[in-house]
């Protein structure tokens, strides 16, 4: 099991990665920190992979276990919504889709840590069963907490949608 054979299995799946640190970290330092704590603890617990499960399904459990601690410990530190600089020109559509999207990832930001995992998990497509294999809870279970979250996103958007009159 050597670099060449771990470059060769996580690379075509390193989007993972990106994801798991843009949905955990704020600011570049932290990204750029997570993201090495990350390629990290995937090279030091690869010898233990066993390919019962598929590599993304196990990058992505180091990655939200990894994560996950790392936000503990910096805790203590300020955390502020990620700020999406918007494109000088950008038509009418393409705005709105930026804004919607702009939206829905700062809703994605202040959920607590545990749903973040599982509603950036659901958004990937990744099944229930995945779903749970990756979190370590039942199926029934990952389904119940995603409809939760997924209520509660829709409350909070229609709560900050509102104008009042």
């Amino acid at each position: 099991m050597g670099k060449a054979e771990f470059l060769q299995l996580t690379m075509p799946h390193q989007g993972i990665i990106y994801k798991v640190v843009n949905i955990y970290a704020d600011n570049k330092e932290d990204k750029d920190d997570l993201l090495q704590e990350i390629w990290l603890q995937l090279w030091l617990s690869y010898p233990r992979f066993k390919a019962a499960s598929r590599i993304s399904t196990w990058m992505y459990q180091v990655a939200l276990n990894t994560a996950l601690t790392y936000t503990r410990k910096s805790a203590t530190r300020n955390r502020h919504l990620r700020t999406i600089a918007a494109e000088p020109v950008i038509e009418e559509d393409k705005q709105v889709r930026h804004e919607q999207e702009r939206i829905l990832w700062e809703m994605i930001r202040s959920l607590p840590k545990a749903e973040k995992a599982l509603i950036l998990l659901y958004i990937e497509g990744i099944s229930y069963r995945e779903i749970a294999e990756i979190t370590g809870e039942s199926e029934s279970n990952v389904g119940v907490k995603l409809n939760r979250i997924k209520q509660k996103m829709k409350h909070n958007l229609n709560t900050t949608t509102k104008t009042p009159q």
